[in-house]
């Protein structure tokens, strides 16, 4: 099913007679969800771009791509930087804009700017009983009720299917510079990284690559106090190792997480405490790993059925699995409390269990 407006989707899901597993682009196929593909991708265009205000509205079908290009031909961008799971995962298509909130998806600059829900400022979905809800404004000013709005950043389609979605965005970067640190351990590199992120030179971007043993900081902004900042940021990480500047740091391979596309063995995104990413990676040794967000983010790929969440036991966090067999559920288990009201809002946004039945396992 492909419905072309809100109301051909409210009518598509209150007379659906089994489960809907809803997709946008197709390129974030995480989880176990089964039943009648049910597509957004209808569901596009730009409804209302104001520059001045720095808001942006568009269909929940519209891709990422066309999102980006009306931001940058005013010099702008959506803050939280959403990566593309697409070559990681394995599959060909173009994120949506919906699909983007609904699994929160959030880069390197999340650190800075916070994570996606924290840029969406308004939704307008269909629940399972197929009405239709509206949440937040589509502009910043007099937005009132943002609870559901958080909500569904991030459900993964549980809740709700995305018609509509409003963001605040923020002005483009004039410039960008990375300083490195080579030849250092994770202890260190979570050092250097926490040391960098508690300083006052507004880092962007904080991830390091065990294999090569390289941090990388990003600064963006103006040119002239990149390069105050540049200078005052190398004395501060000068006792951690050497430090370069590199003009050519591929932060879109950070983003993405490139260097497991293709990979044969289980991927996992962890997420736990940056000070416990050591811990991570001494209970993983052999892994292929990359820390992202200061430390707080994790890429594991494992040998496929390694009882990751096993081996992580006693660090507080949680594991996903984005590709593989795995072993257990793909999302993390909840604690009994949290998972009683996961049910209860499942329950009341859809009562008949149709939407991403499954996904959760």
């Amino acid at each position: 099913m492909r419905p072309e407006s809100e109301a051909e989707l409210s009518a598509a899901i209150a007379q659906a007679a089994g489960p809907l597993r809803i997709v946008g682009g197709g390129t974030r196929p995480v989880g176990r969800a089964t039943g009648q593909v049910l597509s957004t991708a209808g569901l596009s265009g730009i409804s209302l771009y104001e520059p001045g205000a720095l808001t942006i509205v568009a269909g929940a079908g519209t891709p990422l791509a066309e999102v980006e290009a009306a931001l940058a031909a005013e010099n702008q961008r959506l803050p939280f930087e959403p990566m593309l799971a697409g070559a990681l995962l394995g599959v060909e298509g173009n994120s949506t804009i919906g699909g983007v909130v609904a699994a929160n998806a959030s880069g390197p600059r999340r650190i800075q700017a916070g994570a996606c829900r924290d840029s969406l400022i308004g939704v307008r979905f269909v629940d399972g009983r197929g009405d239709i809800i509206k949440n937040g404004g589509r502009v910043m000013k007099n937005v009132t009720g943002y609870d559901l709005v958080k909500l569904l950043a991030g459900s993964w389609g549980t809740l709700g299917v995305l018609s509509e979605v409003a963001f605040k965005v923020l002005p483009g970067v004039e410039a960008v510079v990375t300083l490195e640190v080579s030849g250092v351990d994770d202890v260190a590199a979570i050092g250097a990284m926490s040391a960098a992120l508690g300083s006052p030179y507004e880092v962007s971007g904080a991830a390091y690559d065990p294999g090569g043993q390289v941090v990388m900081l990003r600064l963006e902004g103006f040119s002239d106090s990149l390069t105050y900042r540049t200078e005052k940021l190398q004395a501060v990480l000068a006792s951690f190792g050497d430090v370069s500047v590199n003009p050519d740091a591929d932060w879109i391979a950070v983003r993405d997480a490139s260097a497991f596309a293709g990979g044969s063995g289980d991927l996992w995104r962890i997420s736990v405490k940056p000070s416990d990413g050591p811990r991570v990676g001494a209970a993983l040794e052999g892994a292929k790993l990359l820390y992202d967000w200061g430390g707080g983010l994790i890429w594991a790929e494992v040998v496929q059925g390694f009882d990751l969440r096993g081996a992580l036991g006693g660090i507080a966090g949680h594991a996903t699995l984005m590709r593989g067999t795995g072993c257990g559920p793909v999302f993390h288990p909840e604690p009994t409390p949290l998972a009683a009201i996961s049910a209860g809002l499942r329950a009341q946004f859809d009562p008949r269990g149709i939407l991403n039945n499954g996904l959760m396992g």
